[in-house]
This record gives structure tokens, C-alpha cells and sequence, in this order.
């Protein structure tokens, strides 16, 4: 049994140890995930195609077209990984792919939910689907290690919720909206991700 001063200690050098590799996970992440450019253009470019189908389409294709779009996001950025001459995505049993995998499974099947409302009232398909996508966000602050993301959650899921219950919209305005958002931030995710990659390098440089 430890005295509370030396439990107190013990726990701190294992936070440490932790913290490191965390850390270094952390940066696994933004480098394999290029700091979720790829993610973020697929993902923008298929509530776009989403958005012009509601507009031009009917309701229940452009439900559809997100939906099973949605289940195409991860290998379609994978195959973006590999064209762009890295890693299609992190190594068998490094630590941050279980979470990883965790979380993609958040928006299909928190989808199903606004499946349900937009069959029922297809203007609130895409303020709903915002909610779900820009929550499934918010481990990504983690994930990636990087706070830029809980603004990209915060924009979704409060443009979601305006739109639900204060400024009612036609159905495909939430939809060219997360697109055109999802673009605007695939830019400037990866321009955070190289920024801490340029500070980390600056830390780490002495001790090599």
C-alpha cells in the first residue's frame, strides 16, 4: 500500500508515462489522417452531392444518398489516403484505432434516428443528421489531440439545433451548409495538424 504522499507521486509518474504515449498516439493520428483533410473533404463532398439531390431530387433520394453515402466515408477516405502516397490508415494494434473504429460507428447508426424524423418531416432530416455528425465529433478533440474540432462539432451541432427549432429552412439549406463547412475545415484541420507537428518537432529537437 502506498502513503497517500507516495500514491499521490506514484500516480503522477504513471500520468506522465501515459501522457507520452498519448501523446505520441495523438500524433500518429493527425500524420496517418493527414490532421483529417482526407476525412473532411469525403465527408464535404457527399453532403454536397446530399444537398443537390434534396434540391434538385426528392427528399427520399437525398435521405438515402447520405445515408448509404455515410457508409462509403471511411473506405472512399482510405482510398484518398493511398492515392495521396501514404498509409491507408493506422497499423494492426497501435492504440488509438480501437477508439477510432468506436467512433465511426456513432453516425450510422445515430442516423437511423434522423432517418425516422425525416421520413416524418423531411425538413428536419439534415438539422438532425448535423446534430449526429457534429456530436460524433467531440472525441476527435482526443483522437487527433487536436481542440479545432470541438469549433467544427460546436458549428454542426449548433447549426443543427438553430435549425431545428429557431430558423426554419428548406431541406436541402442544412445540408450545402455542413458541406460547404466540412470543406472550409478539411483546410484548416490540416493546417493545425502541420502547425503542431512543426511545434512538436521544435520540442522533441533537443532531447535528440
Amino acid at each position: 500500500m502506498y502513503a497517500p504522499n507516495g500514491w499521490a507521486r506514484a500516480v503522477h509518474r504513471r500520468w506522465e508515462t501515459e501522457r507520452v504515449h498519448i501523446n505520441e498516439g495523438q500524433a500518429d493520428i493527425r500524420r496517418v489522417y493527414r490532421g483529417g483533410l482526407a476525412g473532411q473533404l469525403v465527408s464535404g463532398v457527399l453532403w454536397l452531392v446530399a444537398a443537390a439531390v434534396a434540391t434538385w431530387g426528392s427528399p427520399d433520394a437525398a435521405i438515402a444518398t447520405l445515408f448509404l453515402g455515410g457508409m462509403l466515408i471511411f473506405p472512399l477516405t482510405s482510398l484518398v489516403l493511398r492515392l495521396g502516397g501514404g498509409p491507408a490508415g493506422l497499423p494492426k494494434g497501435h492504440p488509438q484505432k480501437a477508439l477510432a473504429t468506436q467512433i465511426a460507428f456513432t453516425v450510422p447508426l445515430g442516423m437511423v434516428v434522423a432517418i425516422v424524423l425525416g421520413v416524418l418531416r423531411p425538413e428536419l432530416f439534415f438539422p438532425a443528421a448535423m446534430v449526429i455528425v457534429g456530436a460524433h465529433y467531440l472525441p476527435f478533440v482526443h483522437l487527433y489531440g487536436m481542440r479545432l474540432f470541438a469549433v467544427l462539432a460546436g458549428v454542426l451541432s449548433g447549426g443543427g439545433v438553430v435549425l431545428l427549432f429557431w430558423l426554419p429552412a428548406p431541406m436541402p439549406a442544412g445540408a450545402w451548409f455542413t458541406g460547404v463547412v466540412l470543406l472550409v475545415f478539411a483546410v484548416l484541420l490540416r493546417a493545425s495538424a502541420a502547425a503542431l507537428h512543426r511545434q512538436r518537432e521544435t520540442t522533441l529537437s533537443p532531447q535528440r
